[in-house]
């Protein structure tokens, strides 16, 4: 057992040394069973009783309510001087502190991983999202036994936890009915969970878990579903039950939205709000946000803003139509990021009528990485049939669809750049501080006494687990279920609190996302940056080009905050120390081989060709359900029909953005293909379904060169995104009989939506039903083959 110490914090305003109020840290979790400490006898009036003790929290540990914000850059916010109204933020940054130099992983896995595990992104496997991993250690996506989550041990020491929102941190392969559920949620500490697991989602229509089941949402877009405003009420409901019975116990509580990601879906109430704020372009708009940040004392005096890439395009360039259509972009994400901070606040008003005042600590970080500019240069909403965006002009006829149901929308990248202010760059973009640098305001009422002031020291995202183990007077165990514990890689950030202007305890911090590489060390940073981020999804180019082709830049931060002023030419030796301190970090936390190539991930079913279902199995995720795509596959359904006849959905996958479904509608089967929201090919039977047995048999067989295309690439996309792939032919049987054939022009688009038997859950891949559709009949099996 080791003594330790942690801070406490005494009315007269300091914070002092305790051994002894923090008690004794533990070596090891689990910890053993406390001993009896009663009497036996065998006269039970002899004997005295003695309850076996769970572990308790320090007497004043707090409570933590720690929220995470995705695809929100540094200038954003109107609390970090940007130009959507944040009165939620704005109100905590008053009452607490402004960190302006805290930092993320500039992508949503690696931030996640390193926020709740206090490691380093590819030390513990998650060098990229999950849905791009590979086999490596730094990039497979499996969160090692030798890097405990903080809400484990804070569990084991007495806490309440519970995490809602986005997680984005299990196999993708393993998110699925049959698990295993080792990496989910709730074993990693979270006794609690309720959200989506994938990277993105739509906050109409999501793809909900409560804890390790699949559950529908509570309402529907008609009846005023959103995910965001229904996060903050399970939230709320969570913690008001948990105050009811173990009001003694603190809690944490882990809020991560899938706000402000793509899709920017929200209610065209809030869009309305910011009808005709950004005509005056993204050009207009940064220097409009520098001079708030150097009027609100954001960011230092001698700070520059940074020049606009020459790969994104002057708003002064652009046509009307263009201009009309971009704008409007703006105005749903900034009416999204409004909506989200109003839900955020409402949720922390919650916590606040709960009770929970000077007891809590909030962490609120707007951003998991910097803005996302993977919208390209116009931004994307509708596609063609094979995938690609369709004219601005053609756009522009559906503009005011944007932020609903019938769009995966994103903005274009310019704005991502111009909402990351001052810097250059944005998310994906590790080499540069638009990727990496965060807001992050926390807030601790009668122990922070420095209301509303500004902290500058160099922090990042691993530094939160060791400050919550600081502030529940609790260590990081040497040992967990036997497995010794990779040492914590970040630092505590609780000496910040009360003196703003102490040195970083943070020296050192690498940065490596997508090829983009980056260094810190003292105030200086060296960074070389790889693809554009709107880039990194083509293959192609993934493939051809090496990171070690791109040349690196340095800065000096302590005299250069925003990156304006690359000193590579002057400083040639102090750049090449960088270079070999990075290389030196890379080799130390698995972050070689850079950019591993893409290849298929692993397959819940192994190499199995052959699957069977039975009605109501649904909620497949794409990457647990058999991989038809481009592949010749045979659908074969047995079915039940009634005398009166029936109708439904009987095999579906995907939804209104991509997928394919067999049905029965209007008396006839038909089997229909959706690329990227366009009819890719269709078959109706010839004739009508008779009742009876029914022996449903659809054959797809690719063309013969994308068949041999396939065989070399060794396979297709996976994850929420499937590439385009076809064309081929589609034949459809009843019976023997054939009823129809049709060529198909290719499988693609957006799999954000699930595998389903017996209806299509979600939205529906075809326009011809509503979800769900269910089959009236009786499914006996659906076969799914490979060949």
């Amino acid at each position: 057992m080791k003594q330790f110490q942690r801070l406490v914090w005494l009315a007269g305003g300091v914070w002092i040394l305790s051994a002894a109020s923090a008690g004794i840290a533990a070596d090891a979790l689990p910890k053993p069973d406390s001993a009896f400490k009663g009497k036996i006898d065998p006269s039970r009036d002899k004997s005295s009783p003695d309850w076996p003790r769970r572990s308790s929290a320090s007497k004043g540990a707090p409570n933590v309510v720690l929220i995470l914000l995705d695809d929100v850059g540094f200038g954003a916010t109107s609390t970090f001087g940007g130009p959507v109204a944040t009165p939620a933020l704005d109100q905590l940054a008053k009452g607490g502190l402004r960190y302006n130099r805290f930092h993320v992983n500039s992508l949503c896995s690696p931030t996640r991983a390193a926020l709740l595990s206090g490691r380093n992104d590819h030390e513990i496997g998650f060098g990229t999202v999950v849905e791009g991993a590979s086999g490596y250690p730094g990039y497979n996506s499996i969160w090692p036994k030798s890097a405990v989550p903080v809400a484990e041990v804070l569990k084991q020491n007495g806490y309440s936890t519970a995490a809602f929102g986005k997680w984005h941190n299990t196999p993708s392969w393993e998110t699925n009915p049959a698990g295993p559920f080792d990496h989910w949620p709730t074993s990693l500490g979270f006794e609690y969970y309720y959200g989506f697991m994938g990277g993105a989602d739509s906050q109409w229509h999501p793809r909900l878990y409560r804890n390790t089941t699949a559950v529908e949402p509570p309402a529907t877009p008609a009846e005023g579903y959103h995910l965001t405003t229904d996060l903050v009420n399970d939230a709320t409901h969570w913690l008001q039950q948990h105050d009811s019975v173990a009001p003694q116990k603190p809690f944490f509580l882990y809020f991560a939205t899938g706000a402000t990601h793509t899709p920017h879906h929200v209610p065209p109430q809030w869009i309305e709000k910011y009808k005709g704020k950004f005509d005056q372009g993204w050009d207009k708009l940064r220097e409009e946000t520098f001079a708030r940040q150097k009027e609100f004392g954001i960011i230092p005096a001698n700070a520059e803003l940074t020049p606009r890439p020459k790969e994104m395009p002057a708003w002064d360039s652009l046509n009307a139509n263009q201009k009309k259509l971009l704008t409007h972009e703006m105005e749903v994400y900034a009416a999204f990021l409004a909506q989200t901070d109003y839900e955020v606040g409402r949720l922390l008003q919650n916590v606040r009528a709960e009770g929970h005042v000077e007891d809590t600590i909030v962490f609120y970080i707007a951003g998991d990485n910097g803005a996302s500019a993977e919208g390209g240069p116009e931004g994307l909403d509708a596609y063609t049939v094979d995938g690609k965006p369709q004219t601005v002009e053609a756009r522009l006829q559906h503009a005011d669809d944007l932020g609903g149901e019938l769009f995966l929308n994103h903005y274009a990248a310019a704005w991502a750049w111009s909402t990351d202010t001052p810097f250059q760059w944005t998310k994906q973009v590790a080499s540069h501080l638009g990727g990496t640098r965060d807001p992050l305001i926390v807030s601790w009422p009668s122990h922070i006494k420095d209301a509303g002031g500004l902290r500058t020291q160099f922090h990042h995202v691993t530094d939160i687990a060791p400050t919550l183990y600081e502030l529940a007077g609790v260590q990081l165990p040497d040992e967990v279920n036997g497995v010794k514990q990779l040492p914590l890689e970040g630092v505590s950030m609780v000496y910040s609190f009360d003196h703003p202007d102490q040195p970083s305890l943070h020296k050192v911090q690498y940065f490596e996302m997508l090829g983009n590489r980056g260094i810190y060390k003292d105030g200086w940073w060296a960074g070389s940056r790889h693809l554009l981020p709107w880039q990194s999804s083509q293959r192609a180019l993934w493939e051809q080009r090496s990171p070690e082709q791109n040349s690196w830049e340095l800065y000096n931060l302590n005299d250069d905050y925003s990156q304006a002023h690359n000193l590579a030419a002057q400083y040639p030796d102090k750049l090449k120390e960088m270079q070999q301190l990075f290389d030196s970090e890379a080799r130390r936390n698995n972050v070689y081989p850079l950019t591993p190539h893409r290849l298929l991930l692993p397959a819940p079913g192994g190499d199995t060709t052959s699957f069977v279902y039975h009605a109501g199995v649904a909620r497949i995720p794409t990457t647990s359900a058999p991989r038809v795509v481009g592949r010749a596959h045979r659908i074969t359904a047995d079915l039940d029909v009634p005398a009166g006849g029936a109708e439904g959905v009987i095999l579906a996958q995907g939804g209104r953005y991509g997928g394919y479904t067999l049905y029965v509608k209007d008396g006839h089967v038909t089997y229909e293909v959706n690329a990227f929201g366009n009819r890719s090919g269709i078959i109706v039977s010839s004739k009508p379904l008779a009742a009876g047995k029914a022996h449903i048999v659809v054959d797809f067989m690719p063309d013969e060169s994308q068949a041999k295309k396939e065989a070399v690439t060794g396979g297709v996309g996976q994850g929420s995104q499937v590439r385009p792939v076809g064309p081929g032919t589609a034949h459809l049987t009843i019976n023997g009989e054939p009823a129809g054939e049709t060529p198909i022009a290719i499988f693609g688009g957006y799999y954000y939506e699930t595998f389903d038997i017996g209806s299509d859950l979600g939205t529906p891949v075809s326009p011809s039903y509503a979800s769900p559709f269910a089959f009236t009949g009786k499914i006996d099996t659906v076969k799914v083959d490979l060949e």
